[in-house]
């Protein structure tokens, strides 16, 4: 390997790593929230969990991202580092402003920036990447739906139990949290997975695409490693600011956000955890009233969401200009 693959593969498992800081909050805040499970236990739970999320349920996603959205033979090494420096960038910068963002935007956005920036318009396949934005825009629709009409269907169910039902609720959330974590595993490690193949293709060490097994441990390990360390900032976003969460909504989010993002993991569709998660706060917290979520906060994340894309691409045009004078 040329330095600049093995410079693009830590820069790969960096970013895994930092989206494991990043999302652990989306996982986590609902069952600690409603404290079914405590955070340490929560987050070493889910780590485990979801590193064992690619092994159980394949890498369709990492073959979309990095199969399916730009001709491998048109782009260069110093694209894909300049992809990932502006999604670490902005990782970082919504990180310390605690602002439950995008990994998956940002790594697209970053993506696209660089691929324009550095090959034109012409080596990105325009089908691979309206996959991608039709499963990162419609995901937390459905999140909103789903957790708006579980949250119904449970009170249905429910009606007429005595207040003994809460521990079955928070006894439950075990469950879908463990769920949560296998279907954020298998859907979020794989797209470092598919940056680091399509770096290896690019990079000549590989021939075909074809996910390596060293990788698919290396990036299991690296997300899982950074959820078990958790974005405490961000737990507390999502787990605090849109309403109080009750056993019953922490059961009915987790439900709606495993079965949203696992449906997407296994048809190869990467969508944002952050996304589904919150959207499924919010619709669930709005089944029981409209007033009842916090809607400020929710316009806040949305125009996080808005600006993830664009701004990531034009930093990764800015980064891949500055690494040319460097690395031509």
């Amino acid at each position: 390997m040329t330095w600049l693959l093995i410079a693009v593969i830590v820069l790969a498992l960096t970013f895994d790593f930092l989206n494991g800081i990043h999302d652990s909050s989306n996982v986590v805040a609902t069952v600690i929230s409603s404290r079914a499970l405590s955070p340490r236990l929560a987050l070493g739970m889910t780590a485990m969990a979801e590193f064992c999320g690619p092994f159980i349920f394949g890498v369709a996603v990492a073959n979309t991202i990095g199969n399916e959205v730009v001709v491998a033979e048109t782009i260069s090494l110093q694209v894909l580092l300049a992809a990932l420096i502006s999604a670490i960038v902005w990782n970082l910068i919504t990180w310390y402003l605690g602002f439950p963002s995008s990994s998956s935007h940002a790594l697209v956005g970053g993506f696209v920036g660089a691929v324009a920036m550095g090959a034109g318009w012409q080596a990105i396949r325009l089908e691979g990447l309206e996959k991608i934005l039709i499963a990162l825009f419609t995901s937390p629709i459905l999140g909103f739906v789903f957790g708006y009409l579980i949250l119904k269907v449970i009170f249905l169910l429910c009606w007429n139990a005595s207040p003994r039902v809460n521990g079955l609720f928070r006894r439950s959330q075990v469950v879908t949290s463990l769920a949560l974590a296998l279907s954020h595993g298998a859907n979020d490690a794989q797209k470092t997975m598919g940056i680091i193949t399509l770096a290896l293709v690019t990079g000549g060490y590989l021939q075909a695409f074809v996910v390596p097994t060293w990788v698919i441990i290396l990036c299991a390990a690296m997300i899982a490693l950074g959820t078990a360390l958790g974005g405490w900032k961000l737990i507390r976003t999502l787990g605090g600011k849109f309403y109080k969460i009750r056993p019953v909504d922490g059961l009915a989010a987790q439900l709606t956000s495993a079965a949203v993002i696992l449906s997407a993991s296994l048809v190869g569709g990467p969508v944002s955890t952050t996304q589904v998660v919150s959207s499924a706060i919010m619709g669930v917290g709005a089944a029981e009233r409209m007033n009842k979520v916090r809607w400020g906060v929710a316009q806040e994340i949305a125009t996080a969401w808005l600006l993830t894309i664009p701004a990531t691409a034009l930093i990764a045009a800015g980064v891949y200009w500055v690494i040319l004078q460097f690395i031509p």
